[in-house]
């Protein structure tokens, strides 16, 4: 395995692992797994986030080809630097994870009551007629796990730890920095679904956002005191 691979690996992952820590999607994915099968929930929430992975490194990566190399080196390092310090000020202004995982406890039991409701409704229709009324995906594909794919995909998508990847894949070896983002994204969302409220209770939000936001500022003096290659 070459160097840059295991660069663009080591800062996906440990990115990847500080940015989805306590997150909306990680919060979501413990909520799901405490009402849903495990497995469902974790095939979901994770096929979400290895799809967002991918799609996010092909953009990072046909950025140069679309740009010049030096204008994307040059956003890349400004986006570093942006996110550290968008992260340190969440560590310090932050109201607190509590708001956070109520509101993603109010989104998922809204939700809810309205399948109740719906399925209320279904009961008096024959199966038959249910069935042909499903839409199509739902006829291949669990509606939870549709549920929990669909929460994850559009829970990250413009999420800082997208652009992050985006950013890592254009300054990076794209390859790198899918495996290392799907590594982490596989820990954290396995860790959540396995006890992940318990988890993030236990686990300083304003730690995780110190140590991310440390982070993307060395990633961001790096970027800048890195050679542009051409």
């Amino acid at each position: 395995m070459s160097l840059s691979v295991v660069q663009g690996f080591t800062k996906s992952l440990i990115m990847t692992v500080l940015s989805e820590i306590g997150d909306k999607t990680f919060f979501a994915a413990a909520i799901l797994a405490m009402r849903h099968p495990r497995r469902l929930v974790l095939s979901g929430c994770l096929s979400a986030l290895i799809v967002m992975t991918i799609l996010s490194a092909l953009v990072g990566w046909a950025a140069p080809n679309l740009i010049p190399r030096k204008w994307t080196h040059d956003i890349t390092t400004l986006l570093f630097f942006g996110f550290g310090l968008w992260s340190l000020w969440d560590a310090f202004n932050e109201e607190g994870e509590a708001e956070e995982l109520a509101e993603v406890e109010a989104k998922l039991n809204a939700d809810m009551k309205a399948d109740t409701g719906i399925s209320k409704g279904n009961n008096k229709v024959d199966d038959e007629l249910k069935k042909k009324q499903r839409p199509i995906l739902t006829q291949f594909f669990s509606p939870i796990f549709l549920k929990a794919f669909s929460i994850t995909f559009f829970g990250e998508w413009g999420d800082k730890s997208q652009l992050a990847t985006i950013g890592l894949a254009a300054d990076e070896n794209p390859f790198g920095v899918v495996l290392g983002g799907i590594m982490g994204q596989a820990l954290c969302t396995t860790a959540a679904v396995l006890g992940g409220k318990s988890l993030a209770s236990q686990i300083s939000e304003k730690i995780v956002l110190l140590s991310s936001g440390v982070l993307f500022i060395v990633f961001g003096f790096q970027s800048f005191l890195s050679t542009v290659k051409f």
